[in-house]
Order: structure tokens, then C-alpha cells, then sequence
């Protein structure tokens, strides 16, 4: 099985008509996609009622991947709020359970950062995480191109299935050892994980302010979309689902490339028993309603 959906649900203007900024967007997000990653949680463990409402708001057989909050991948070099690891992994344990405890947790993402590279010491941390998460299932992204170099990606990919780690494929960007290529390997037979970040490659290593605008400012074209159909394909056959996320948002160009991959894989969006929001007039190319009516 093949799931599509995109990086948040609050950047995708062109999904709505309905829904107020910030008021009952989810709902709606619901009638396109049966999958969503939660990127708030990598900012802030969330409250837990947060994360009941979100669940609440979405219907039976819809999807959460929540990304790891960023203290418990390295990311925050500032410190936290959290006195040892041990609290900080249950505090974003105990704030996931109301998706866990409805089906509604797909896996949780640790994406680490482009300076986690592959040593020693970093495959001890991917150890204790994966330990202080045991029961959930939790899947692994890299941006450190050197745990696929030099002879170890065979090796990085069984140290995956050895420790229970799903696999997050990244399509991005060749842009120097802060990327990984695209190594479209399951590690789980239950899910992979593949993003789309886009191939903005002059703008993926950028700094200063604004720079997640300008790195995922990209627009897949149908032929780098219709690359990925067979490895799709072959993924699903290795692993029971394939959740695909969207996550070039910049230009609002995730909404429209998932529902084009949609179309060519033959896919329909589920409308989650929510009212269907009327057609953007940007995805008038893809022609849904034209599919529905014949």
C-alpha cells in the first residue's frame, strides 16, 4: 500500500476553502490525505491534549508521523527544557499517547542533523534513542551523506533492521556530504518512509535568515515524479505500507506534486467522510471531479 500526504497542514492554501488560518484546516486536509507528518513537535514537545485535539479532528484510518522533538535528535546545541534524556524521551512519550492509543501514531521521525555523521559515538546515541522509544515505532533519517559512503550503506541499512529502525528515503538534493542519496531500501516490513525535499540544490546548504524558505523552494516536474513510481512500487513490495510526504512547501508546490503523483500512481484522495473541498483551480490539470462524473 502507498499513502501520500505533506509536511504539516497549515502551508497548503491551494487545499482550501472552507477553513480559517489555524481553525478546522485539519479536518479539511482530511478529504485530500489519509497521512500527515507533524512538524510542531520538533520545535516543542506538545501538550498532550494538543496532540488529542489533532487526533480528534481527523477520521478513523488517518495517519500521524511526528516528527522527534529536536532536543532528542541534537539539534537543540542550546540545551532544553529537560533535566537528563531519560525525562525528556518520556515527556514526548507521554504527549504521543492519545495518537498511540487511538491507531493513529504511524511512526515517529528522528531526523538527524547534517553534523550527525557516521562514528562510534553517533551510533550510541542512535542505540540509547532507540531504546528510550522502545514499543513505539520510530523511523530514521539522515543528512550526513557519509553513513552511505565508503562501503556503509549495506552496513547502515542492516545496523537499521538490526535495531528495529524504519527506513525515511529522502529525495533531496546532491549537494555535498550534508545530503544523502536517494536509497530507496526497506528496513522494516511493515513501513518505509519516503520524502520528497525538493532539488534545490543551490539553495539546500544556505544560512541566515530565511533559509528553510529558500532550501525547499522546488516544484518536481512530472518526469522526476514519474522516477519514483517504480521505486515506489518496489518499496511497497518490500515493506506492507510506503507513507510518501511532501515537504517543498516553500512555494506551495507540496500540495500540488503529491496530488500529481496521486494521479500517476492511480491513487484518489480518500475525502475521509469530511465534505470535499472544492477543486483548487491550480489542480485543474489533474482533473479529479473530470474522473468522478464519467
Amino acid at each position: 500500500m502507498i499513502r501520500i500526504g505533506l509536511a504539516g497542514w497549515g502551508d497548503h492554501p491551494s487545499l482550501y476553502r472552507h477553513a480559517r488560518r489555524g481553525s478546522g484546516r485539519l479536518a479539511e486536509y482530511a478529504g485530500w490525505f489519509d497521512i500527515v507528518e507533524v512538524d510542531a513537535t520538533f520545535y516543542a514537545i506538545q501538550p498532550e491534549r494538543t496532540m488529542a485535539k489533532w487526533k480528534a479532528e481527523t477520521p478513523d484510518g488517518f495517519g500521524f508521523i511526528v516528527k522527534a522533538y529536536g532536543g532528542m535528535t541534537g539539534h537543540a546545541r542550546g540545551g532544553t527544557p529537560y533535566p537528563d534524556a531519560a525525562s525528556m524521551f518520556a515527556a514526548f512519550r507521554a504527549s504521543i499517547e492519545p495518537m498511540r492509543a487511538a491507531g493513529k501514531l504511524l511512526a515517529v521521525l528522528f531526523q538527524y542533523p547534517p553534523w550527525f555523521d557516521c562514528t562510534r559515538a553517533h551510533v550510541d546515541k542512535l542505540r540509547e534513542a532507540r531504546a528510550l522509544m522502545d514499543g513505539i515505532p520510530c523511523a530514521l533519517e539522515f543528512r550526513h551523506r557519509s553513513w552511505f559512503e565508503g562501503g556503509m550503506r549495506e552496513r547502515t541499512l542492516a545496523f537499521m533492521k538490526r535495531e528495529g529502525w524504519i527506513h525515511s528515503v529522502c529525495d533531496e538534493p546532491q549537494a555535498g556530504e550534508r545530503s544523502v542519496p536517494a536509497v530507496a531500501e526497506a528496513t522494516d516490513a511493515d513501513l518505509t518512509i519516503v520524502r520528497f525535499h525538493g532539488r534545490h540544490a543551490a539553495g539546500w546548504n544556505a544560512g541566515g535568515p530565511g533559509w528553510r524558505d529558500v532550501r525547499y523552494l522546488y516544484r518536481y516536474s512530472e518526469p522526476e515524479l514519474a522516477e519514483w513510481v517504480p521505486r515506489l512500487e518496489r518499496l511497497a513490495g518490500q515493506s506492507g505500507t510506503v507513507c510518501v510526504i511532501f515537504n517543498n512547501n516553500s512555494g506551495g508546490d507540496a500540495a500540488d506534486n503529491a496530488l500529481q503523483l496521486m494521479r500517476m500512481l492511480g491513487l484518489r484522495p480518500p475525502r475521509g467522510g469530511f465534505d470535499p473541498p472544492a477543486e483548487p483551480e491550480q489542480m485543474d490539470l489533474l482533473d479529479f471531479q473530470t474522473e468522478e462524473k464519467e
